[in-house]
């Protein structure tokens, strides 16, 4: 088993080049880039000397879980993607850890972030799920993310509902390609919350092919600048924005004078069925009263 140690770093060419003459107890403490990534590493040993460490590249390994990352408490950016991670926890110490890369691991469940209040970055793309199974994303969790996440990545997870990711409101990009996202109505209600987003992508999912698709999320979402990889245009931006809600008023219009019809033809029957005469504010033509004369005359 290739685990990552300090014997590993010690043995490293590219760190033993970098340390100009430091003893390597010094070398660790001054230490605030490691680079392991595509080493076959399958566990994470005690490195707690390197207690400056901001950017740690464990990507394209062979790790299981996260671990022995407690003493990192200035750690900002953790590449773990590409790994056989198939549960996120022991990450509650790292409270200034923004970017989160965990693409391409084993991972179900969403879980484990309550105490990252500075991330503002998380990447969960192309989990290797097994067939049937869907990303989840535990709502406490979201809670928690919810004043500072900016970027979500969730590409390719068999995703179909995206409720839940309404409280991330401060959101600036959102990714969601390939997934099986197929309720319009859904997707306007969510994005009508995130004031603040800029970049979306949701190609491959079966609801951009649904009629008018790019035009309602144009509308709904009015900061968007980019769209599945599509810049959007501010002319055509305002056009969309004026046509609905021309639409939407004259589907207002529509609807107030449907009602006024039905409520003068139900207080005409009501006259008429009574034997009186129709009430002044009733007499809006000619043939309103020749019809009322014509009953009066056969009830007589």
């Amino acid at each position: 088993m290739v685990r990552l140690t300090l014997d590993l770093i010690a043995k490293s060419k590219n760190h033993f080049k970098k340390k100009r003459g430091l003893s390597f107890p010094e070398y660790l403490k001054a230490l605030t880039h490691l680079h392991f990534s595509g080493k076959n590493i399958e566990d994470i040993g005690d490195i707690s000397m390197c207690r400056n460490l901001t950017v740690l590249y464990l990507y394209d390994n062979q790790i299981t879980h996260i671990c022995n990352l407690d003493f990192a408490s200035n750690l900002t950016h953790l590449y773990m993607q590409n790994n056989n991670i198939t549960q996120i926890d022991n990450l509650f110490t790292l409270q200034k850890l923004s970017k989160l890369y965990l693409g391409g691991n084993r991972i179900t469940v969403v879980e484990g972030l309550g105490k990252l209040c500075a991330l503002e970055e998380l990447h969960l793309e192309n989990q290797r799920l097994a067939p049937g199974e869907k990303l989840s994303l535990d709502p406490r969790t979201l809670l928690s993310l919810a004043e500072s996440l900016r970027v979500l990545n969730i590409n390719n997870n068999n995703i179909d509902d995206i409720k839940g990711l309404t409280v991330l409101k401060e959101l600036m990009h959102f990714s969601a390609a390939d997934n099986k996202l197929h309720k319009m109505e859904e997707l306007e209600e969510v994005f009508d919350r995130w004031h603040q987003l800029t970049r979306m992508d949701l190609s491959g999912n079966p609801v951009c092919k649904k009629a008018k698709y790019r035009d309602r999320l144009i509308t709904v979402c009015t900061s968007l600048e980019v769209l599945d990889g599509r810049e959007i245009n501010e002319l055509t931006r305002q056009f969309l924005i004026n046509w609905k809600a021309s639409k939407e008023a004259k589907k207002i219009k529509n609807h107030q004078h449907m009602m006024t019809g039905q409520l003068i033809s139900y207080s005409l029957t009501s006259d008429f069925n009574v034997g009186l005469g129709p009430h002044p504010a009733h007499i809006h033509s000619h043939a309103n009263v020749q019809r009322w004369k014509l009953q009066q005359s056969l009830r007589a």
